[in-house]
């Protein structure tokens, strides 16, 4: 049976460049032999609506002694769970991870734990602080981050790219074409870390 792996998009500001970003990655791993053996989706943070966590109870409880009571978590439970591994597509806002990224690992615990996932960031300079903290926040949940994290700048730095993106949520040209030819190899390492993580899986600690 092929392996899921979700695709995240992790930005819900607008305008976003978040889809465009997710797009990019798919299509350069898809287009790669080592994708064959996976089944890719694209989960959109945005469409979940998560309020800052609202649950009576910390997510760690769920579900060995407690539930859920609010459909926003039900249904971002539901489909973190339905996935074997993770790819984050990850913004950087001022020098640091932006809110809905960090709240949306937040809600959940068992859903992410011992599971395999990747980071990519973005931004003027690449999302290296961004990169670090979610990594961070992703061990803490017990995912295990791959070690290459893919960091991805906009061309020319303060430029007509990151206005684009900034303003009206587009990727560049400039952006694309160099993402694609200096990090597409990057990119792909990243994933291959993921598989050889799923081939190795490691057994949940018991409640």
């Amino acid at each position: 049976m092929a392996s899921k792996i979700a695709i995240i998009i992790t930005s819900t500001r607008t305008p976003r460049v978040g889809p465009h970003v997710a797009n990019l990655v798919h299509n350069i791993l898809k287009a790669h032999p080592s994708s064959s053996s996976v089944t890719f989706s694209i989960v959109d943070v945005d469409t979940f609506k998560l309020p800052i966590f609202d649950e009576p109870t910390v997510p760690a409880n769920v579900p060995a002694r407690a539930s859920f009571i609010h459909d926003h978590s039900k249904r971002w439970s539901a489909e973190i769970a339905s996935h074997d591994a993770y790819i984050l597509t990850v913004p950087e806002y001022n020098y640091g991870v932006a809110g809905s990224t960090k709240n949306a690992i937040d809600y959940l615990k068992n859903e992410w734990d011992g599971k395999p996932a990747a980071i990519i960031s973005y931004g003027i300079s690449g999302g290296k602080n961004a990169s670090e903290q979610v990594k961070t926040s992703l061990e803490g949940v017990g995912l295990r981050v791959s070690a290459t994290r893919p960091q991805l700048a906009f061309s020319g730095g303060v430029g007509p790219d990151t206005f684009l993106a900034v303003g009206e949520g587009k990727l560049g040209d400039g952006s694309q074409k160099e993402w694609e030819e200096k990090h597409g190899e990057e990119i792909i390492q990243s994933f291959k870390e993921v598989l050889e993580a799923l081939a190795n899986p490691v057994e949940k600690k018991k409640e």
